[in-house]
């Protein structure tokens, strides 16, 4: 199985999975929209097809479109990459109904730890910490649960993702109506108005687990990253491994994402994300696809992540074992978006020059070259700079060379920003919280 590759996705990711694939001698099959046409991956693929105009409903989104490709391509594998289809259980199920091969986790998989109540179930009934919270959906009597809790609480849409579906209440008075346009929110973008509450953590940082399991029942923990350095809920800044967190605390996590791994017949790459306060762990979600920042754990590793999900998806096991990651150095990853550094607003448009950094411990995942047009119609992320070092103020500090050294004209990025945050005194320190970077912006009167 896994004799041609179809590629579900565009951009970096899809460019990622591309090398992976060409590595392991896999032949590959770029799907792409009209406004794509130009993407490289898309010229170094070995066929490519274009499954529909610009929106991505009609075609990064559109299950019959893809699965057509795949029968007229001949493929018998599809990797979903992130974004996108990557977590949508009924195109996992489609594929698998179709006799494909999907890489990744089974659809009953992802249509459980995709919700976040089935999941917050889960990960209370395999022993997860969890974040105090409603059982299930919002009751009908809210107020008691709010009650209990005690406020600041925050609402939660069940299919939520990528940092929509959430609201945070500071007074009871606020309740109902903040619930209302949670729920009208939720059913606008995932189709679902389901809604639960949870006791609002006021300083957390956001640390998650990758794992990887194989067909044989084997499960890998593959380390730690920290990722709260975000605005609004997405990620700006992830390293790893996580700053200062005491090894049996971390021992601890560890062992309780392979048991919950393992109870959940887990396959392929996958990340436990929690929130981390007080010396205590909350588990938020489970995101059951590859991640943007996953560079930064092969980074200290030495692992090749969709490499492994490939061989994983070909049904070969695991060789190696727990005792053989070792996580040396430190590793942190900028993502760098088409967009206006002091406003946020997306840049697209042609890239006029583009120069990578390079240099000892310098990695760069981007889909960009010269004369490249950025187009208008999708997430606005056009690199990752990633730097490694023997320790966590070493890799600061190259990833800061690395900046400086970077160059993009024809469109605005937020290079600028990062530059900054990179040398920001709190960041330098480690262990920021969540909420960090968007009190920074409120007081610099940031949009």
């Amino acid at each position: 199985m896994l004799n041609k590759l179809l590629i579900a996705n565009r951009g970096e990711i899809a460019l990622r999975i591309l090398r992976a694939a060409k590595e392991l001698k896999i032949p590959t099959v770029a799907v792409y929209s009209e406004a794509d046409k130009d993407l490289m991956h898309v010229k170094m693929a070995d066929e490519s097809i274009c499954i529909g105009p610009s929106n991505s409903a009609l075609s990064y989104m559109n299950i019959p479109a893809i699965i057509s490709a795949m029968e007229l391509s001949g493929a018998d594998g599809v990797h979903p990459g992130y974004g996108f289809l990557s977590e949508n259980p009924d195109f996992a199920e489609k594929v698998e109904k179709s006799g494909f091969e999907f890489v990744g986790p089974k659809a009953s998989v992802i249509r459980m730890m995709g919700n976040k109540v089935s999941a917050k179930k889960f990960a209370l009934d395999s022993g997860l910490p969890i974040v105090p919270g409603s059982d299930g959906a919002v009751s009908n009597n809210p107020h008691e649960q709010a009650d209990k809790l005690g406020y600041p609480i925050i609402i939660k849409a069940a299919s939520g993702g990528g940092g929509r579906g959430m609201r945070v209440v500071h007074a009871k008075e606020d309740l109902e109506h903040s619930i209302e346009l949670t729920q009208q929110e939720a059913g606008a973008a995932f189709g679902d108005s389901t809604v639960y509450m949870e006791k609002f953590l006021l300083t957390p940082r956001h640390i998650e687990v990758q794992v990887l399991a194989d067909k044989h029942n084997n499960v890998l923990h593959l380390g730690d990253r920290d990722c709260s350095m975000q605005r609004r809920h997405q990620k700006v800044i992830e390293e790893a491994p996580a700053f200062g967190i005491p090894e049996d605390e971390r021992k601890d996590i560890f062992d309780k994402c392979i048991s919950a791994c393992k109870e959940l017949n887990y396959v392929s790459a996958g990340t436990f994300e929690f929130l981390y306060e007080d010396g205590n762990f909350y588990f938020i979600e489970m995101n059951t696809r590859i991640q943007v920042e996953h560079p930064v754990t092969e980074s200290v590793t030495g692992l090749d992540l969709v490499k492994l999900q490939l061989r994983i998806a070909r049904g070969e096991e695991l060789k190696i074992k727990q005792d053989d990651v070792v996580i040396q150095g430190h590793a942190i990853e900028c993502r760098i978006n088409a967009e206006n550094s002091d406003t946020f607003m997306p840049s697209p448009g042609k890239v006029i020059d583009y120069h990578a950094p390079g240099g000892i411990g310098v990695r760069i995942d981007s889909h960009l070259y010269n004369d490249y047009v950025v187009p208008p119609h999708y997430d606005s992320l056009i690199a990752k700079v990633i730097c490694r070092a023997n320790d966590r103020e070493d890799a600061r500090a190259r990833l800061e060379r690395a900046l400086e050294e970077m160059y993009v004209s024809g469109i605005d990025t937020n290079l600028d920003m990062h530059r900054k945050l990179i040398k920001d005194p709190n960041f330098i320190e480690g262990g920021v919280d969540i909420n960090y970077l968007e009190n920074k912006f409120k007081e610099e009167k940031h949009v």
